[in-house]
């Protein structure tokens, strides 16, 4: 679970500012919506944060997309770019290293990541875990004379010297650590907890432009669970969906069509290759085919019909999508951003989204972003004060982040969205 993000030079961000799901003391849906991991930590399972266009809420979520990309992918060689994006309006910032804190617990082992970087190298990447109330080094890596330099704590994990040299000498100035860590055959089981923790517990950002019809078809295809949750969830929804079936069936392919999907395939991964031969030998392509049955009265009585899924509507087949999303999330304890949440969802609809999901007992986290002013009427009926965030851009464009709980009084108030439409709390227009 994530414990804290701090953002400095990102995107809109230029100063640093800090975002953290630390809970405070309101006892609320404690039970569900909290997370204590020890007596001196308590988490939040879900965020959500307000500001109008432009003002810094999707770089929030990118930041998280950013780091989940950097630490897995190989650069082509020393002049790829480490595709961090810093703080352009500014005539000093752009030249200026970006930098990032990720305070985050493996089951209930803290640790704290720290990376500088700019579009060319890295000049900072450390790990530490703590066993005290202070941060033990894993490994702390610098650069000097233009190339990396790997730290390691031998009292927290040993290892070798040939294994030191060759991480040394596969971690490119612009890569992360974790990358060439990858490339060698070596155990390190505390900062491999984290490095699997990574990759296996960070979802890439849904945006409301993402496609997520074929994912949530592939995992329904291969999780019969996961259909049954759907479809009781979109009947609850006032659906008349009662079942879903996805199935992959193998369609036949023109010699020209073969030709186009092998030829000139000679950098793929093991996988792709293998899909390819399949192609030529079979000559068929494997799609997933999903229908949606549905269950209706009329005049004759109780009727069962098949509907594909492209006579579908948006917002069920969006449906679709993002509750596979929010199932495999909360089943491995995985951490889901959501960009503008509420795209193509009737308000009710996204309420029983937020509902089901903040009933369940987890450690997995939502943050989402949303214009949806409405879910700030079930603050204390559905939502929690201190799961609320704004963002606001200033006029020289750097975005200010800040939380609901940030503010005095707000227990007082009758309306915490009439007081957000009215300003007090920024993050508007005008």
């Amino acid at each position: 679970m994530i414990q804290e993000i701090k953002i400095k030079n990102f995107r809109s961000f230029k100063d640093e500012v800090s975002f953290n799901f630390t809970a405070t003391n309101d006892k609320f849906a404690e039970e569900s919506q909290v997370v204590t991991i020890n007596e001196n930590t308590r988490l939040l399972r879900f965020a959500i944060v307000y500001g109008y266009n432009a003002s810094g809420k999707s770089n929030l979520l990118e930041v998280l997309d950013f780091l989940s990309y950097f630490w897995s992918s190989k650069p082509k060689d020393l002049d790829s770019k480490t595709g961090v994006v810093p703080f352009k309006f500014d005539r000093t910032s752009a030249d200026e290293p970006s930098c990032f804190e990720v305070v985050f617990f493996v089951q209930d082992t803290k640790y704290c990541y720290q990376l500088e970087l700019d579009q060319q190298q890295v000049y900072l990447e450390k790990l530490s875990y703590y066993k005290t109330t202070q941060p033990t080094m894993l490994f702390e890596r610098r650069l000097k004379d233009g190339q990396s330099d790997i730290q390691f704590n031998s009292k927290a994990e040993k290892i070798s010297a040939t294994a030191k040299e060759m991480i040394n000498v596969n971690c490119l100035k612009n890569t992360s650590f974790f990358v060439a860590r990858n490339q060698v055959n070596v155990s390190l089981p505390l900062i491999d907890a984290a490095k699997e923790w990574m990759r296996n517990h960070l979802m890439p950002v849904i945006s409301p432009t993402t496609r997520l019809t074929s994912y949530a078809q592939k995992e329904a295809s291969e999780n019969k669970e996961l259909i049954t949750y759907i479809v009781k969830f979109l009947h609850e929804a006032d659906f008349n969906i009662t079942d879903i079936s996805s199935n992959i069936i193998s369609k036949q392919l023109p010699d020209e069509v073969i030709k186009f999907l092998t030829e000139d395939q000679d950098d793929t991964d093991e996988a792709s290759i293998k899909e390819i031969e399949r192609i030529r030998k079979e000559r068929t392509i494997k799609q997933i085919q999903t229908t949606f049955e549905h269950t209706v009265e009329n005049n004759n009585g109780t009727e069962i019909y098949q509907m594909d899924k492209q006579y579908e509507s948006t917002g069920t087949i969006r449906t679709f999508g993002i509750e596979a999303a929010i199932y495999n999330a909360f089943k491995s304890e995985a951490i889901l951003p959501i960009d503008e949440l509420e795209t193509s969802l009737h308000p009710m609809l996204l309420e029983k989204i937020l509902f089901e999901y903040l009933k369940t007992h987890s450690r997995s986290q939502l943050i989402v972003t949303t214009h949806n002013d409405g879910l700030l009427d079930l603050l204390d009926d559905l939502i929690r004060k201190d799961s609320v965030w704004f963002t606001e851009k200033q006029k020289s464009g750097i975005t200010e982040l800040y939380k609901l709980t940030d503010f005095k009084g707000i227990n007082r108030l009758s309306s915490i969205r009439e007081a957000y439409r009215n300003k007090r709390f920024g993050a508007t227009m005008g």
